[in-house]
């Protein structure tokens, strides 16, 4: 959804738009800020999350469970209920059901189940960012909402082609919601590896992509077998790699179908007029 004019977008009767960008570059803060504003807040990762990788989730809880003979025995006789508590703000079960490659007694998956898992999410994504339409059309007939938000995870970019306008996924967002590119620095990637460390994302690689790594990684530290690599060590190292590898793909992404605001400019941003603003300022720049 390419505007003609920035005054095309500040007067319409209702709008949308869909953010990406690097995971943590302030794309639900900006969503959490448009709610107090009255717009729709779709999270992709909690659609994800709940619907779409929901069971799988607490599938896992259980699985774990299980293994305490005392919460078993109330599991089979459905006498203790096990549900996953994930929010927009709060990503960890789906961050903890995806988990990390590597050895089992650091936390760490084994790399077969880390790729099943992995495949999972793509499907899941790529069904969370095809139910966007839909979702535009219930905010505004269930609750009235006439603009609304489409939140993505950092992997929106690893499950479509940025230069395909027959893409799938491409073409829900493109016909139904304006695509901004929410473009960080290479100081801001420094500063998300830090927080990954502490407080790790969900991570999406493509399938080429995590193997290439895997074995990069293991040549790195000099480790042979899979159950002896640290999984804290190979997810912060995988995540600064994917990130250097998706920023040309964002920005090809708002080249062909989008537009621009740099986060350092969206950190400014204090309600849903100042975004509106900024919005117009990025369709003007396109139209330069």
């Amino acid at each position: 959804m390419l505007y003609k004019s920035a005054d095309e977008f500040l007067q319409a009767p209702r709008r949308a738009v869909t953010v990406f960008g690097m995971a943590g570059v302030g794309k639900t803060r900006l969503s959490a800020l448009l709610r107090d504003s009255k717009w729709f807040h779709y999270s992709v990762d909690y659609r994800i999350g709940t619907r779409h990788m929901g069971e799988f989730i607490v599938d896992n809880f259980k699985r774990e469970a299980m293994k305490v003979p005392f919460l078993a025995e109330l599991l089979r006789s459905d006498s203790i209920y096990i549900s996953s508590n994930i929010t927009f703000a709060n990503l960890d079960p789906l961050s903890t059901y995806l988990g990390t490659p590597g050895n089992p007694d650091q936390g760490g998956l084994p790399f077969a189940e880390y790729q099943r898992r992995q495949e999972q999410h793509r499907v899941a994504e790529i069904s969370a960012l095809l139910d966007v339409p839909r979702f535009i059309e219930r905010a505004k007939e269930l609750y009235g909402y006439d603009d609304f938000i489409a939140d993505t995870g950092g992997s929106l970019i690893e499950v479509v082609d940025p230069h395909n306008p027959a893409d799938p996924v491409i073409k829900a967002l493109g016909d139904n919601t304006a695509l901004l590119y929410i473009r960080g620095t290479e100081k801001d990637a420094a500063e998300l590896v830090r927080r990954f460390r502490k407080s790790p994302k969900p991570m999406y690689y493509t399938p080429q992509f995590l193997v290439r790594k895997w074995a990069e990684y293991k040549t790195l530290t000099k480790v042979a077998e899979d159950c002896d690599v640290d999984p804290a060590g190979f997810g912060a190292w995988g995540f600064e790699a994917l990130l250097h590898d998706r920023l040309p793909r964002y920005q090809a992404l708002a080249d062909n179908f989008g537009y621009v605001v740099e986060a350092s400019d969206l950190a400014m941003v204090r309600d849903g007029d100042e975004f509106r603003d900024l919005m117009a300022s990025a369709i003007t720049a396109r139209m330069r």
